[in-house]
């Protein structure tokens, strides 16, 4: 069922004594889609995916999955939940598959042919004879993630999957998540301190700063929020708003200052403008092509904290 809630906290809260680590937090995931929970080194992202999987207690809130509340349903829920927190890790000296091997057995309930469809779905071989040490790191990140769906699980909780891999190995890891969710239908939440990661991975996205949710936004609002647009500065703003209007057949423009214009129309050139301007005696002191970007965004919400 599309845009059905999948995994809801609220007022999910951890507290550590006097300390609090997350506070209040309300996440709403959607069925078939990839959730970026963004947010600085420290900022209390892999806190919230501890809870939600029960490796710690939370304090407060409730958390919901798969329209079943935690605590209380846990058999039913975790089987259906596929996760890498923190760094993976596996015997050095067996390979990928008897590592999965063992995982399977451990589980119990794993189909018979899991291990081979798990390593064929994220571009491993099958029985080979390489030892996990002697894996690339990108290859070690892809064998968590086969760990992850072994069971086939409905979502997918990935902690940093792309922290400490060479651009090449970030980009296999995001191309295969990517098919992971439209090819698999698999929902995905991803935590990372990488905004251009995020930016180019996700559906939704919930900003994390200082233990709280300060936004929870689609990455297709967050795009029409940051448009392009053309920042003039003239003397007088009531003739340049009437020339752009009558003269440019202009309608979506903002006057931010009295002596500022912002032209969001895309399909108006600068040069246009300009020569339009100053034929018609509006004195142009500055144009400016501005493109506001998804890190200024961020910046914002967060009070200054620049993302890596």
């Amino acid at each position: 069922m599309e845009n059905q809630i999948i995994l809801r906290t609220k007022g999910l809260t951890k507290k550590y004594g006097n300390i609090t680590a997350v506070e209040k937090i309300n996440i709403n995931v959607k069925r078939g889609r990839i959730y970026g929970l963004l947010g600085r080194n420290g900022a209390g992202k892999t806190t919230i995916m501890k809870m939600i999987l029960g490796l710690i207690a939370v304090s407060s809130g409730d958390v919901e999955v798969f329209g079943e509340k935690l605590p209380g349903n846990e058999n039913q829920i975790y089987k259906r939940i596929g996760s890498i927190i923190e760094t993976p890790s596996f015997y050095s000296y067996l390979t990928g598959t008897e590592n999965l091997e063992i995982f399977a057995r451990l589980r119990g309930t794993i189909k018979k042919d899991a291990v081979k469809s798990a390593l064929e779905v994220t571009g491993l071989p099958y029985k080979d004879k390489k030892p996990f040490s002697s894996y690339s790191l990108g290859m070690k990140q892809r064998l968590g993630i086969a760990n992850a769906i072994l069971n086939d699980p409905g979502l997918l909780i990935l902690d940093e999957p792309t922290n400490g891999l060479d651009p090449v190995g970030i980009v296999e890891i995001r191309k295969f998540l990517q098919n992971l969710c439209r090819e698999q239908g698999k929902t995905i939440i991803i935590s990372s301190h990488i905004l251009s990661e995020i930016a180019l991975l996700a559906d939704d996205i919930g900003i994390i700063h200082g233990g709280h949710l300060v936004k929870e936004i689609s990455m297709r609002e967050l795009e029409e929020k940051n448009k392009k647009y053309i920042e003039i500065k003239v003397d007088s703003v009531p003739k340049a708003a009437q020339l752009l209007e009558n003269l440019l057949n202009c309608k979506n423009y903002a006057v931010t200052d009295k002596n500022c214009v912002e032209i969001y129309e895309d399909t108006l050139d600068p040069v246009s403008v300009a020569n339009c301007l100053v034929t018609h005696g509006v004195g142009l002191s500055s144009l400016h092509f501005k493109h506001e970007t998804l890190e200024d965004y961020f910046t914002a919400l967060t009070g200054g904290a620049r993302f890596e």
